[in-house]
């Protein structure tokens, strides 16, 4: 557990984000029951793996009428087949990595992604043969060029239901730590299953553009897992982690929306003094504890092309907030309001 530090006990939930280049938002979350709290184990009928229970929010969502390119996973968790086999049978879009150990066994060797991208032909930097430049635009501004080719892997191939994409920074030798090995399910343009397909077809600059947008995912976590306390949740029921995760959304959404909602308008009315309204009319003075030294504007989780640093990383750079004053460090002999009758406060 990385909140931790160390392996230890912890409430694990799949969930389902949408994000593109410039949003991200939660769509479903289901908390993963471990196979020792069933009868029979991982053998029981109603023991779900965290796959299987990831695939079935996807379905979801397509029938609540969300709108999405593709399902994309990392390779520690969406690389399996039967995995893949579940969102393919749901009509659904996938692009999803895989391990460079992936094998697809041929006669007595195995064939792996990195000796499919071995295979890949390149003649020199003016020659590039199968590899095709992709530039990434990241959030800062900032562009890097990477290089994609679709590749053979076993019985996957260009024109395969499942074909593998390769993305690297260097094509003539991919190196380890930044080589992309990817599979999907999205038809090559000008292939034979582009006329068959449900789904439109999609170029490698395009299959390595979905892929970079999962890394939104795990901004999300730390969003919404930091600020907004979802991980909050150990030694509580069921139940209550559903309930607890569920108002964490509804925060979440509401941040989403008070960032995009239009500056509330002024009218000439409310700038015109008022009379004061009758009872006390004395204002107590503003506590000393403030959430921060200004005005952010507007609330905000993430923003992400018009801020590189994310909120916790702004809130590290900003001076300390304003500490509220203790009991003991308060006067002992200042005036109190008189309190107000019940009957002004019992409203029914």
């Amino acid at each position: 557990m990385g909140s931790v530090g160390k392996i230890d006990r912890g409430v694990v939930t799949v969930t389902t984000c949408w994000a593109d280049e410039r949003v991200y938002y939660p769509l479903h979350a289901v908390p993963y029951t471990p196979a020792h709290h069933f009868p029979q184990g991982r053998n029981d009928p109603d023991f779900r793996t965290k796959l299987r229970i990831g695939a079935a929010p996807a379905r979801e969502a397509k029938q609540a009428g969300v709108f999405f390119r593709a399902v994309a996973a990392d390779c520690d968790h969406g690389d399996q087949d039967g995995f893949r086999s579940e969102l393919a049978h749901a009509g659904l879009p996938f692009v999803m990595a895989l391990k460079p150990g992936h094998g697809a066994w041929s006669h007595k060797d195995a064939f792996r992604p990195t000796d499919a991208a071995r295979e890949l032909a390149r003649a020199g930097p003016n020659h590039p043969g199968d590899w095709t430049a992709v530039t990434r635009t990241f959030h800062n501004g900032g562009t890097a060029t990477r290089w994609a080719a679709d590749a053979r892997l076993g019985w996957w191939g260009p024109d395969g239901t499942t074909r593998p994409v390769v993305a690297a920074t260097d094509p003539a030798t991919p190196p380890a730590r930044s080589t992309r090995y990817l599979a999907t399910n999205l038809p090559r343009p000008g292939s034979p299953r582009e006329a068959t397909s449900r789904h439109r077809a999609a170029d490698p600059a395009e299959v390595v553009r979905i892929y970079g947008i999962r890394h939104w995912i795990e901004q999300s976590y730390k969003q919404v897992e930091d600020e907004l306390g979802w991980a909050d949740v150990q030694v509580r029921s069921d139940t209550a982690i559903r309930r607890h995760q569920t108002l964490v959304n509804c925060a979440f959404s509401f941040c989403w929306d008070t960032w995009f909602a239009p500056p509330p308008s002024v009218d000439a009315e409310e700038l015109e003094p008022h009379p004061p309204e009758r009872g006390n009319s004395h204002v107590p003075p503003a506590p000393n504890g403030l959430p921060a030294p200004s005005d952010p504007g507007r609330p905000w989780l993430v923003g992400a092309l018009d801020h590189a640093a994310t909120p916790p990383a702004g809130m590290v750079d900003q001076a300390p907030a304003h500490r509220t004053p203790g009991p003991d460090q308060r006067p002992r002999h200042r005036k109190t309001h008189r309190p107000l009758h019940p009957g002004l406060t019992n409203h029914r």
